[in-house]
């Protein structure tokens, strides 16, 4: 299993069904690893304030967090570096993990996510962080004036090709 770059585990037994708060940051090492990973410039501030609490009578584990991170990417036109201010809430929701049988999964847009698997009785709570940053992200960032053009102004503009039914046209003047 691949170590995440932001790992920030908590052992199930010890949550309750009142919520816990965590408070976490990841540091100049962990910023620069996740850059690497989300393909972008710069991460230059990820916090994030986490609660968790067994809901389901203790079989489920909710989730809630919400994000604040500065990061720099790179513009789509220019490359110009692109810098950006993200906040994000989420939610997730994690069970035990169910056995694989092999089924096939079917994906429905209007149902709910199954929860996510707690791995050896533990949530990584900054990888689920990491994680809802990556989704955060511009998926096209442009710095301001960046127009993204197709070539083709900068193309002369051909002469049209000559109606074939001109010739004919001309005839029907005489």
């Amino acid at each position: 299993m691949i170590q995440p770059e932001f790992s920030r585990p908590v052992t199930v037994s010890r949550l309750s069904h009142h919520e816990k708060v965590f408070d976490i940051e990841a540091d100049a090492p962990e910023r620069e690893a996740l850059a690497r990973r989300f393909g972008i410039l710069a991460v230059a501030s990820l916090t994030a304030s986490v609660r968790l609490a067994l809901v389901a009578g203790g079989a489920v584990v909710r989730l809630k967090g919400r994000l604040s991170a500065d990061v720099v990417q790179a513009c789509v036109v220019t490359l110009e570096p692109v810098p950006a201010h993200v906040e994000e809430d989420f939610e997730l929701t994690y069970a035990a993990a169910a056995p694989e049988d092999g089924a096939e999964v079917v994906v429905d847009l209007d149902v709910e996510d199954p929860p996510e698997p707690i791995d050896n009785g533990m949530i990584d709570m900054g990888e689920a962080v990491a994680e809802h940053l990556a989704l955060a992200l511009d998926p096209f960032p442009r710095a301001p004036g960046a127009v993204f053009t197709s070539g083709a102004e900068e193309q002369p503009a051909e002469t049209p090709a000559p109606n074939p039914f001109a010739a004919l046209a001309a005839l029907k003047k005489k």
